[in-house]
This record gives C-alpha cells, sequence and structure tokens, in this order.
C-alpha cells in the first residue's frame, strides 16, 4: 500500500491565499496600493508634461488679463481697485511650468486680483 502525504508546509499552504488576514487589513491593503497607483500615475503625468514641455522649447504664450489690486479693510472685507487690462505670458503646457500658468487656465479666468 502506498502513503498519501496529507500535511503540508507552511510555505505551500500560504501561496496564493491571504491566510491570516482580516477582511479590513485587506481593504486598507488594496486602499493603500490604489493611493500610490494614483500617485505614480499623477507623478508620471507631470514629468511627461514637463518633458514635452522642454522639447518643444519652452513654448510660451501671452493672454489679455484684467487686473486688479484687492485691498483687505476693516471687518474682514476687501476692496478692490481696477488696475487696467495687459498681457500675462503663460505656458503652453497642462500644468504651470517655468512659473507660468498654463495658457488653457489664464483663457478661463481673465481676471487677475493681485494681494496688497
Amino acid at each position: 500500500m502506498t502513503a498519501i502525504n496529507t500535511t503540508t508546509s507552511p510555505q505551500s499552504a500560504n501561496q496564493g491565499s491571504p491566510v491570516g488576514r482580516t477582511p479590513g487589513q485587506m481593504i486598507l491593503r488594496w486602499l493603500a496600493l490604489t493611493v500610490l497607483a494614483i500617485l505614480a500615475a499623477a507623478a508620471l503625468v507631470y514629468i511627461g508634461d514637463y518633458l514635452v514641455f522642454l522639447l518643444r522649447g519652452q513654448p510660451l504664450d501671452q493672454i489679455v488679463v484684467t487686473r486688479y489690486m484687492a485691498a483687505p479693510l476693516k471687518g474682514n472685507k476687501t476692496e478692490f481697485y481696477y488696475e487696467g487690462t495687459g498681457p500675462a505670458s503663460c505656458a503652453k503646457a497642462l500644468f504651470p511650468q517655468n512659473g507660468s500658468p498654463p495658457c488653457w487656465y489664464l483663457r478661463r479666468h481673465p481676471l487677475y486680483a493681485e494681494p496688497a
């Protein structure tokens, strides 16, 4: 007769199944991995945007914006003083580059309030 070995080693028993983890621990692990993946994807998109910005020769454009001076007053109030319109430089990119806001943002927000 042949003897059948029914015992398994601890290493082979843990392969493929999360033995010893509670459902809460598994959810936290998946949540941490998801957050890490989102942060890595965001970093890759920003780096890619910067590389494209550099390869295109740092393209800058100018958008006409309306400027206001924001002066704080008593009673938690703010008074705005009109300073006129003028060009503002912007970067042709998804994110701010070289200290300039992206052009798509300036086109959608043509009013600029400078703090006093």
